[in-house]
């Protein structure tokens, strides 16, 4: 899977030099115009490229920004370029939409970019744009998309069904393994959120007879607002409700809500996906009992590693060490990278070990 620019990707870099300094903006900027995207960019961005426009531009797409966990994807980014000195900064929308996720990065083909690190929103609506890049010579990593097909790589953390069958292991030890739980993901489309749930549903079927899934997989947009108020349409359809298990970093931060409001933390038991930042307050309300994550800042380091050594000409080979913290033994599978650390979970106990 080696590929090396071409004069004419290299030539669109060159001018892109020039124009992308221009149109940055403070990462995660809220500074939109009439469709919800930053003036002529499609969406806010980390810190200008530090590079110096020599050599070539890696951009990190992320499915949005304006939350906590893409703000942290960006500080990766920053590091990578900052450590480096390539060309390297993250752009996206302020939209959880996946027509503008497509609008952000036609607009980086269009002024000429090197590689583009994509978290897409939905993997299937990016296919046609991603496609469009690999065919421009761009190289393309994904995180978060397994089984994208118009991608050089896709870079995974750990392996999905892995991650989802611990939250729901988790998720049963607080439900003292009966009753009835709820399952909410950012997307139907997305491919991680929906693997994590399926392989927990999965899971409980076989190994815990007496819980039972409740109502349809509960979609949120990785909104916080959406989840509080699905979580409250839960709580009126199934008033025996006692466990939720949340996919989207915002999700267990809405269900916290509107379990702290009920008075229902000794009730209802919530574990899922998010940051000790997003989920403190909830933690220590005892509206949330678990999070787990992996950090996204080193997600985002490891994608622009990936894309550079291939912009080099460098083979990705299994047992390489990609020079940040879980990603020191990479495992191949096809064309899926999977990092070698565990995932993080949090609780009350040791929150304040993590400050993001």
């Amino acid at each position: 899977m080696t590929r090396i620019p071409t004069s004419r990707r290299l030539a669109a870099v060159a001018v892109a030099a020039l124009a992308l300094p221009l149109a940055v903006t403070a990462c995660g900027s809220l500074e939109e115009d009439g469709d919800g995207a930053a003036p002529g960019a499609g969406g806010g961005t980390s810190a200008p490229p530090a590079g110096g426009g020599d050599g070539p531009t890696i951009v990190t797409v992320p499915k949005l920004t304006g939350i906590s966990w893409f703000t942290r994807m960006g500080e990766g980014t920053d590091r990578y370029a900052q450590e480096t000195g390539v060309d390297a900064y993250m752009q996206g929308s302020g939209q959880a939409d996946a027509n503008a996720q497509v609008r952000v990065i036609e607009d980086l083909l269009a002024g000429g970019v090197d590689a583009l690190a994509v978290v897409p929103f939905q993997p299937d609506a990016v296919e046609q744009v991603l496609a469009q890049a690999m065919e421009e010579d761009v190289i393309v990593i994904t995180h978060e998309a397994p089984g994208i097909q118009n991608a050089d790589w896709d870079l995974e953390a750990f392996r999905n069904e892995d991650y989802g069958v611990n939250l729901m292991d988790e998720l049963a030890s607080r439900m003292g393994e009966e009753g009835e739980y709820a399952a909410m993901v950012g997307s139907l489309s997305s491919a991680t959120h929906m693997a994590w749930v399926e392989a927990a549903i999965a899971h409980q079927e076989e190994t815990y007879p007496n819980m039972t899934h409740v109502g349809d997989i509960v979609e949120t947009s990785d909104d916080s607002q959406i989840a509080y108020e699905r979580m409250q349409e839960l709580l009126s359809a199934y008033p025996d409700l006692k466990g939720v298990q949340g996919s989207a970093s915002t999700d267990v931060v809405g269900v916290g809500q509107a379990v702290d409001e009920a008075g229902l933390q000794d009730t209802i038991a919530v574990v899922g996906t998010s940051t000790a930042n997003d989920a403190r307050a909830g933690l220590e309300s005892g509206a949330i009992d678990l999070i787990a994550f992996w950090d996204p800042a080193d997600a985002a380091y490891a994608m622009n590693v990936i894309a550079k050594k291939m912009l080099d000409g460098e083979e990705i080979t299994d047992g390489m060490d990609l020079g940040v913290a879980g990603y020191e033994k990479i495992t191949l599978d096809g064309k899926v990278i999977y990092g070698d650390e565990a995932w993080i979970t949090v609780t009350t106990d040791n929150a304040d070990e993590y400050d993001f």
